[in-house]
């Protein structure tokens, strides 16, 4: 998962990006714009999200403003040189080509991360730094795929036609399948974690919510300190299951306090 939370969608931004850098189908040239593609996938995305609306979870906006702009930022770099054929003059159909292809993704790839620093940073009032940071680095990973596979879908598209675009979603349908499974891992490994820690609030050895208000403070401190999310995650689990050791006690402490404790007892 995100940093925020959300799920990957490897299939729908892979799918959205060869859209925009789509040049000749099948040899045969296009001549559809910026405008065009980006409604085109702001529609397919409120498409996507009709049935979580109707389950009752809607998706926050920021997510649709963030890969409409990011895909415009790529229809936008590729799409006037293509329709002028100052493209075609420049780079051919060769190895140039695909090497512009990666480094405009590259340049796509860091804007996202931009943009999705700056919308998280704005909802949640967290340092920008840290954001951009953990953003970037989630880039490496699928992000790596996700431009890949853009590349091979749009290169594959100029050649064999639409027939190609099944073919190279399989492989990214699989993926995601993977990170919903991946998502569920985690969201169980938290749940237990959440009930253990307040295995200690039931035998009444620490007030209630005390775990949770400690967790959430270490939390804002880490966030001060510009701790990434995966260690923001683990300082999180450690304030949760801090007082887990009070269960070997006889008897509960008063009000949960083990500092004043005798060695032999704390």
């Amino acid at each position: 998962a995100a940093p925020d939370g959300r799920r990957p969608a490897p299939l729908a931004s892979a799918g959205a990006l060869a859209y925009a850098l789509l040049g000749p189908d099948a040899a045969a040239p296009t001549h559809h714009g910026v405008l065009q593609i980006v409604t085109v996938v702001v529609t397919a995305a409120l498409a996507g999200i009709v049935p979580h609306i109707a389950r009752g979870r809607a998706p926050a906006a920021d997510h649709l403003a963030r890969r409409a702009l990011t895909v415009a930022f790529a229809a936008a770099c590729f799409q006037p040189l293509y329709n002028s054929g100052r493209l075609e003059q420049g780079f051919g159909q060769g190895p140039y080509l695909v090497l512009y292809l990666l480094l405009l993704l590259g340049l796509t790839a860091l804007c996202d991360a931009v943009l999705a620093a700056a919308l998280a940073a704005a909802r949640t009032g967290w340092p920008y730094g840290p954001l951009l940071r953990d953003e970037l680095r989630a880039q490496l990973g699928i992000g790596s795929a996700i431009c890949a596979t853009g590349v091979v879908m749009t290169l594959g598209v100029a050649v064999a036609g639409l027939w190609a675009l099944p073919v190279f979603c399989v492989p990214l349908l699989l993926t995601q399948l993977s990170f919903h499974r991946i998502a569920a891992i985690r969201t169980t490994y938290r749940q237990t974690i959440t009930s253990l820690a307040r295995a200690t609030e039931i035998a009444g050895y620490t007030r209630p919510g005390h775990s949770r208000r400690v967790a959430a403070l270490s939390c804002a401190v880490g966030r001060e300190l510009g701790l990434s999310e995966r260690e923001l995650t683990v300082l999180e689990y450690a304030a949760l299951m801090h007082d887990i050791g009070q269960l070997s006690l006889v008897d509960p402490v008063r009000a949960g306090a083990t500092a004043g404790l005798p060695p032999a007892e704390a």
